[in-house]
């Protein structure tokens, strides 16, 4: 298996792309797909470390 692109090393400092913008756009996504939408600051908390996690840390915790 070839190794993939994330999670993106070294981890940015501040990285631009990952905004606020970013988690809405991912959490319409999911609605788009049949999830449930997001509806509490909790879950979205939640999705923004998931994302975080998968792009810059591999899915290790934070």
């Amino acid at each position: 298996m070839s190794e993939g692109a994330h999670p993106i090393r070294p981890l940015p400092q501040d990285d631009g792309r990952f905004t606020l913008g970013l988690t809405l756009d991912v959490a319409e996504v999911l609605v788009r797909h049949g999830y449930p939408p997001i509806t509490s600051g909790r879950d979205f908390l939640q999705l923004q470390q998931a994302l975080y996690r998968f792009l810059y840390t591999g899915g290790e915790a934070l």
